[in-house]
């Protein structure tokens, strides 16, 4: 058992929040409510009958908006927040006083789609993405900006464990080179090169200097304002969603990369050259989305605990959340067509199905019977066709679900119903789900010794004869999802043809613009590609980009049915 785990009543807690896209606006609503949470908790340890042990986060990581919150978080621990349990008056209002919401939510001055039209990016001969992606960047900056007034600046939540590590990922396209040798003389013709592109971005929170490579884990100090532009990049970095958002150059220290966790091995024989590195990346997802694998490896290197009992409530000391607004599915049966365009979708999600698979199934998740890990995943209840109640999950629970995660750059009432939903997804989870069944409570020594003099009766979960392992006080708590009133006059965002209409012009003007860069010809032939786009190319396109559009609004029950 590693030293670090010398305070037997700790329980430590790791954090993996998944690729979501503009859906994390619903991760920002469950990290704003899990903050809350534990900082009520800490506030009334010393109240008669609540329970005494410690849980502490020592590490939390993600993919693209997972990564991006994941980096936001370590901004808000020691900035005043003030946690948003219910909607103002004014649906649409901005709350900057909250970073989760103002990140993710209010975004870049409301619906961004307008800005991820806008041309201004094209250039001759310098087309960079699909869409315009400066909006990122604001987003990115607003991330990482904390308090300047340091008579401000709050000490470390109880909560947090000192020298919290964070990290996203990264898809490298370099990659790093690593060779299997051949032969007993292993000569360079018997060298098999072979190289890998999932990279990282790892930071250790401190407020202190940390000299030398320290594990691959890049000092960030918050307070002092070191690493803090890198901070930013890795942010940006991570959610550059491949074709349809600008790549993004990403620099530090080749000691980090050399040092790093996941990468040492495969760099032990060669190693990155001395300096500064510079990486070229895309969404971080694209090779590992929900990477709970990872935390754990932190976890395993904290506690030193073993797999088997890593994964006994018994004897559990640590274990995984993970956030994932778009829980996988079980792949359906595939069209055996042979034509080009079947086959050529059909190997590029084979190619990152692969890239992402992992030795242990996210199934395991939802099993009770695993302590390793726990899932909030979006949840919701409709009325059925019968007047019932339904419960509706995973990416159709979520207004951004749509357009692959996109749909929530569409209209702000998206986000904020997602923001709501995850708040609320959080609050059942931690009284009900995130718990260790009452046959465990006496054998495992940390909630042994945590619940001992507690009223177990306030901290029991509603659904089975489980015990909250971060206690949730029911009398100031409110269960009940909040009265959203949309300009549709539900609780459901509902928009019309027109919201999406609205944004042909835009559309028709950007593909123009891309079909005149891809086409670096002057004089008469850029004139017929111009006149061809003008009159016939743009306006097939948008057309089919407006048609998918509504279409997918349609699935999501957020755009009524269309006659035609």
């Amino acid at each position: 058992m590693s030293s670090e785990n010398s305070n037997e009543n700790t329980f430590y807690l790791g954090l993996c929040m998944a690729g979501a896209v503009s859906a994390g606006s619903y991760t920002a609503g469950v990290m704003d409510y899990l903050l809350e949470a534990l900082g009520e908790w800490e506030k009334r340890k010393n109240e008669p009958g609540v329970p005494v042990h410690k849980v502490q986060i020592p590490v939390m990581g993600g993919a693209s908006a997972g990564g991006m919150t994941s980096i936001l978080t370590t901004t808000v621990l020691n900035s005043p927040h003030t946690p948003i349990d219910k909607p103002s008056e004014n649906l649409l209002a901005e709350h900057p006083e909250n970073k989760f919401y103002h990140t993710w939510v209010d975004l870049s001055q409301g619906d961004v789609l307008d800005k991820m039209l806008d041309t201004s990016d094209i250039k001759s001969g310098g087309l960079t993405s699909g869409l315009n992606s400066a909006f990122i960047d604001e987003i990115a900056q607003r991330v990482v900006t904390t308090e300047a007034d340091k008579t401000k600046w709050l000490p470390l939540p109880g909560y947090i464990k000192p020298g919290l590590k964070i990290f996203s990922t990264l898809t490298n396209l370099q990659g790093f080179e690593y060779t299997a040798d051949f032969g007993p003389d292993k000569p360079q013709t018997r060298k098999y090169h072979m190289s890998i592109h999932n990279d990282y971005a790892c930071f250790e929170l401190t407020e202190t200097e940390i000299l030398g490579s320290n594990g691959g884990w890049v000092p960030l100090n918050l307070k002092d304002n070191i690493n803090v532009d890198m901070a930013r990049d890795a942010a940006i970095a991570t959610g550059a969603f491949p074709v349809g958002l600008k790549s993004r150059l990403f620099s530090r220290d080749a000691s980090y990369v050399n040092a790093n966790l996941w990468l040492k091995k495969y760099l032990s024989n060669n190693p990155v050259d001395p300096g500064n590195y510079e990486s070229l990346n895309v969404d971080g997802g694209l090779i590992n989305n929900e990477p709970f694998e990872k935390v754990r490896d932190v976890l395993f290197e904290l506690t030193g605990q073993e797999a088997k009992a890593y994964r006994d409530f018994s004897t559990f000391t640590s274990t995984v959340v993970m956030i994932e607004p778009f829980p996988t599915q079980k792949p359906k049966p595939i069209s055996k067509f042979q034509g080009l365009m079947n086959v050529m979708g059909l190997t590029l999600s084979s190619m990152i199905n692969q890239m992402r698979s992992k030795p242990v199934e996210i199934s395991d998740a939802l099993s009770k019977s695993c302590a390793a890990q726990f899932l909030i995943a979006p949840s919701r209840f409709v009325n059925g066709p019968e007047g019932e109640m339904v419960n509706v999950t995973g990416e159709l629970a979520i207004a951004c679900g749509t357009l692959n995660g996109f749909g929530g750059f569409l209209n702000k009432e998206f986000r904020v119903h997602d923001y709501f939903l995850g708040r609320h997804n959080c609050k059942i989870f931690l009284r009900d789900y995130f718990t260790i069944p009452e046959s465990a409570l006496e054998e495992n020594e940390i909630f042994r010794q945590g619940y001992a003099n507690a009223d177990r009766a306030r901290f029991k979960s509603t659904k089975d004869d489980g015990y909250q392992i971060i206690p949730i006080f029911a009398e100031t708590t409110d269960y009940s999802f909040p009265q959203l009133k949309f300009k549709s006059g539900g609780s459901w965002p509902i928009l019309e043809e027109k919201d999406i209409d609205q944004y042909k012009s835009r559309l028709k003007d950007r593909i123009q613009a891309i079909l005149l860069n891809l086409a670096d010809l002057s004089g008469s032939s850029k004139f017929l590609i111009w006149a061809g786009a003008k009159i016939v190319l743009n306006r097939v396109l948008s057309n089919a980009v407006i048609k998918k559009i509504k279409r997918d609004l349609v699935t999501w029950k957020l755009l009524p049915e269309q006659d035609n």
